[in-house]
């Protein structure tokens, strides 16, 4: 089964498979039109040809449109070739005396882009390096599963071919934090610092409440991938109803904000379906099955780290950040969403427990999940401690 979808995501994940869909269509009505009445026939004819011309020409106007945004915006760093596929990394700042690189991670499946408001607030003094994750930015899709293990070898064979050198600080907010932590127990030689923003604990999936939202991705990356081929871009759709959300509103325009005009022209690069099905792949690790299936490969759990030192950063109390407008939080009882806060306050904490290192750097009150954008100037601070190692006041 598994096999089955892998080898339909690799064909699908290429935008010219939206030609092949149309043609299967047509096919599909005419062979439906071979054993149908005879009244039926010409109609189902009729239909099918429609149809297959529609989405054909739907599938090659995307076609010339992704063309189309990748001249007018191509790669700002190298393709580096990690085995018969390309990983994009924008590596930019020389490395002074007594200091390290530093490489960021966003969070979900994004592109490098996604951390470039800290790529640009740190180039200037150390390198800072952007890495596309398969699938994202200007990297090829890859090969399929995409796996948070199978990723975390191919940013290192990226840096290496790169000729990038090490250690780095690693800095990874959310999925990308799960990323980072990866990286550091495999290739533990690589970490001056590991810094985790917010991390996704592993734990939250497997023993917490079943969550709609993590469902709504999975399902959405299919569906956004299958609409992508034809030239329907369903994630600005999801943008503009979840902008009716006050809350999802104050998020979406603080990430927008500080990412800046550069980072949105470069999103239509990222129009493709195989960002959407590379999602697919990854995202079947956010279930209890999923984690259940890639588990010793991809959790890092209690001494995997052994000594290296490890920043955990990010809210301390749940009820006070943005897991509170969570449905499942909201349905039931008080005493349910209070047992929901403390459950997911207690999963991140457990990244502690990784390293005999670990430091815990605690958000302002009231900071949510997305406070490496919702709070630039207090991520900042805290970054430039670790990167220049003098001591900075962040701001509240």
């Amino acid at each position: 089964m598994h096999r089955g979808r892998n080898a339909l995501l690799a064909v699908l994940s290429h935008d010219a498979a939206g030609l092949l869909v149309a043609a299967l269509v047509g096919l599909l009505f005419f062979g439906l039109a071979r054993v149908a009445p005879d009244a039926l026939r010409m109609p189902l004819v009729a239909v099918g040809v429609a149809l297959s011309l529609l989405l054909g020409l739907a599938s090659a106007r995307h076609l010339w449109t992704l063309s189309r945004a990748r001249r007018a915006t191509p790669p700002p760093g190298r393709l580096v070739d990690v085995g018969g596929y390309r990983v994009h990394l924008l590596a930019e700042g020389k490395v002074p005396p007594g200091r390290v690189p530093v490489i960021w991670f966003a969070g979900g499946h994004a592109s490098g882009y996604g951390m470039h408001h800290l790529h640009r607030a740190f180039r200037g003094e150390t390198r800072s390096i952007l890495i596309d994750r398969p699938g994202t930015g200007w990297s090829d899709t890859g090969p399929f599963p995409r796996t948070t293990a199978r990723e975390a070898d191919e940013m290192v064979l990226a840096l290496e071919r790169a000729g990038e050198k090490g250690p780095f600080i690693w800095a990874g907010h959310s999925f990308g934090g799960l990323l980072a932590a990866n990286i550091a127990r495999r290739r533990p030689e690589l970490v001056h610092l590991l810094v985790l923003l917010d991390p996704t604990p592993l734990e939250t999936i497997v023993f917490g409440p079943r969550l709609s939202a993590l469902k709504d991705m999975r399902r959405g990356a299919w569906l956004g991938g299958l609409a992508q081929l034809f030239g329907v871009n369903l994630q600005e759709r999801h943008n503009a109803r979840m902008a009716q959300v006050p809350a999802y509103k104050q998020a979406m325009e603080a990430t927008q904000a500080v990412l800046g005009p550069e980072v949105a022209a470069a999103s239509a690069v990222q129009a493709n379906a195989g960002h959407f099905f590379a999602q697919a792949s990854i995202y079947s690790e956010l279930s209890p099955e999923g984690v259940a299936a890639v588990a010793w490969d991809t959790v890092v759990y209690d001494r995997d780290l052994g000594d290296l030192p490890v920043w955990l950063v990010g809210p301390k109390d749940d009820e006070d950040g943005d897991i509170a407008l969570l449905p499942e939080a909201r349905a039931g009882s008080d005493a349910n969403a209070r047992r929901m806060f403390r459950f997911f306050a207690a999963t991140r904490e457990r990244y502690l427990a990784t390293s005999t290192r670990s430091r815990r750097v605690v958000a302002p009150k009231g900071a949510g999940h997305n406070f490496v954008y919702e709070l630039p100037d207090w991520t900042i601070a805290v970054m430039r401690e670790a990167i220049c190692g003098a001591p900075a006041e962040p701001k509240p």
